[in-house]
């Protein structure tokens, strides 16, 4: 349960009717995640519905010994899949990871579910939910489908300079190279010549954006 002194961010205030909301702060439970941190590992039972409140988290799904980015939550957003996963009752093949310190709000799934029938805003935002994850994997497909590595590294880069409202960017070369199923190598020596042509100031482990990419 929220704590009474807890507000719900605006975010949130919006999107939900005064009899929703009650019924998120009697059952919510606000979740703190530092980065790195896994919110759920692929075949998980899923026994929350995660809202993001602030932050974000990337969802990923295994492919053999590496793993594909499928999209990130950003605030106000839910998984797809985990809703997916708890109406089905069918496990799904993701991992959500904290990019960043994220607050998550944890909606328990039997209420989650029952909320279905008995609120009108609640199963829009499941619905919008659903879309907006659809539009996201149509773009991961037409990336990893259509364009050639450099076109997704430099979309990789501005995605994360927008989820983060700066172009400072926190990253190693391995972690880019595992967010896009690719070798190191190549995201190294796509930077440098990034870098050669004044776009981007590479340090350890901090990519700079000085022009946009």
């Amino acid at each position: 349960m929220l704590p009474s002194s807890n507000l719900l961010p605006a975010s949130l205030t919006t999107l939900f009717s005064p009899a929703l909301l009650s019924e998120i702060k009697a059952v919510a439970r606000p979740h703190q995640f530092r980065q790195g941190d896994v919110l759920i590992e692929p075949g998980q039972p899923m026994a929350y519905i995660p809202i993001v409140l602030s932050g974000s988290i990337k969802i990923l799904r295994p492919d053999g010994d590496s793993e594909v980015l499928l999209y990130y939550l950003r605030a106000t957003d839910a998984c797809a899949l985990s809703v997916s996963s708890l109406l089905t009752n069918e496990q799904r093949s993701i991992r959500a990871i904290a990019d960043e310190p994220t607050q998550v709000l944890m909606i328990p799934a039997r209420q989650a579910q029952e909320w279905l029938g008995q609120f009108a805003d609640w199963r829009q935002f499941i619905f919008q939910t659903y879309q907006k994850r659809f539009d996201d994997l149509l773009d991961t497909f037409d990336s990893v489908a259509f364009s050639q590595l450099d076109e997704r590294l430099v979309a990789y880069l501005n995605r994360k300079a927008a989820l983060v409202g700066g172009r400072h960017l926190y990253l190693t070369h391995d972690e880019i190279a595992r967010d896009l199923n690719t070798s190191r190598e190549g995201i190294s020596r796509l930077l440098k010549q990034l870098e050669r042509r004044g776009q981007v100031l590479l340090a350890r482990n901090k990519i700079s954006l000085l022009t946009p990419v």
